[in-house]
């Protein structure tokens, strides 16, 4: 058995013993619901670079979590802000990042990727016009089509500043879908994500902000694959899903409730594209395949465990998530080193890191305890815990 000592909320130290890690079914597509992971990027350490204003990427070990995601029957949704997408991955990269992996997919059967395109090149001012927002998503929606990518339309800070009311958006939208040449996957990312978004499609109530999106879909259903929403609110998606046109799917991006809106109920289901599916993806395999099965008892008891882990992993501020999403790859060894893009690594606290240890390892998430416990105590270390 694998020990170490772990602080507590109250900064007092006390033993941990990790359990085994879990063995999940293997996962063999195709599965009952689509699930993306949107997956991390890794940094080159060892680089000459300035962190706070542009890292360097290691390619290879960033492309090889995507194979290792790919390798358990899981898409890929890229250069999404898991990625850091707007939060140190600027346009220039996430465009080198999905050409990379467009061209890794390649060599997998039945790969299944799509990737982000928005306005982030743009930045937002004063001055920045509706025109400005169109020309920068037809830029991107451009680049990631010519380069044989599907396209999941990013919601858009320069759009939430120059927007004057919902017709705004509404025009937006509909330039955009016009242009596209295969159905895309909307995004509506919430505040709690990203506070430049509060408001989006130009309503404050969420009610109010869910009709214009549902009109928007609605007039262009044939260039929408489906819509992904990330408001942490069940109720909330439910209801949109339901009043989707046929043929739209609903991804949920709940990381809170993914797996009830996943099993779905008596009027229909949820899709999934979620940050949280890139550290928990030996789950996502396992209950995905029983659901396969028409387990449901089997895929609540996978998925249960991973919840509590996931709600802490996108505590408030929701938005320094990813920093949580690294950490669990390094312990999980995927890569030698905990540096993120922009020095996110100093995001969260080392009691926010104890007990995402100790969540992840209840959930059998740890796939070699002392490797991880021993990459937990470099951690503790450099925080001064002996």
């Amino acid at each position: 058995m694998t020990s170490l000592t772990l602080p507590q909320a109250d900064g007092s130290l006390q033993p941990y013993t990790l359990s085994a890690p879990r063995e999940f079914a293997a996962a063999v597509p195709p599965f009952p619901r689509l699930a993306l992971a949107a997956a991390h990027m890794v940094v080159d350490p060892m680089a000459e670079q300035d962190p706070w204003v542009r890292s360097s990427i290691d390619w290879d070990r960033t492309i090889a979590f995507r194979q290792y995601l790919w390798s358990l029957g899981l898409g890929v949704a890229e250069a999404m802000d898991t990625a850091q997408r707007g939060m140190g991955l600027g346009w220039p990269d996430a465009q080198e990042l999905i050409r990379r992996s467009l061209d890794a997919m390649r060599d997998v059967p039945g790969a299944v990727m799509a990737s982000g395109a928005g306005t982030d090149h743009l930045e937002p001012t004063p001055e920045t016009s509706i025109e400005d927002v169109i020309r920068a998503y037809d830029e991107q929606c451009g680049a990631v089509e010519a380069m044989g990518g599907r396209i999941i339309l990013m919601a858009s800070r320069a759009l939430a500043k120059a927007a004057r009311g919902p017709d705004d958006y509404i025009r937006v939208y509909d330039h955009v879908l016009r242009q596209v040449r295969q159905p895309v996957i909307i995004h509506w990312l919430g505040g709690m994500f990203d506070p430049a978004l509060d408001g989006y499609w130009g309503e404050a109530d969420h009610g109010k902000a869910m009709d214009v999106a549902l009109d928007v879909i609605a007039a262009h259903a044939g260039k929408v694959d489906g819509v992904k929403v990330s408001l942490l609110d069940k109720h909330k998606e439910i209801a949109m899903r339901r009043r989707l046109p046929a043929g739209v799917r609903m991804y949920t991006g709940d990381d809170f409730n993914y797996a009830e809106l996943i099993a779905g109920d008596e009027q229909g289901y949820s899709d999934a594209l979620l940050g949280i599916f890139d550290p928990i993806a030996p789950a996502v395999g396992g209950a995905l395949a029983s659901l396969a099965r028409n387990d449901l008892t089997a895929f609540h008891d996978i998925l249960a465990p991973t919840v509590p882990l996931s709600r802490h992993i996108f505590k408030s501020p929701t938005r320094f998530y990813k920093t949580g999403v690294v950490f669990m790859a390094w312990l999980n060894g995927h890569q030698d080193h905990f540096v993120m893009v922009g020095g996110q690594q100093s995001a969260r606290s080392l009691q926010h890191f104890s007990e995402l240890f100790r969540l992840a390892d209840k959930a059998g998430l740890l796939r070699d305890p002392p490797l991880a416990a021993s990459r937990m105590r470099q951690l503790l270390a450099l925080h001064g815990v002996s």
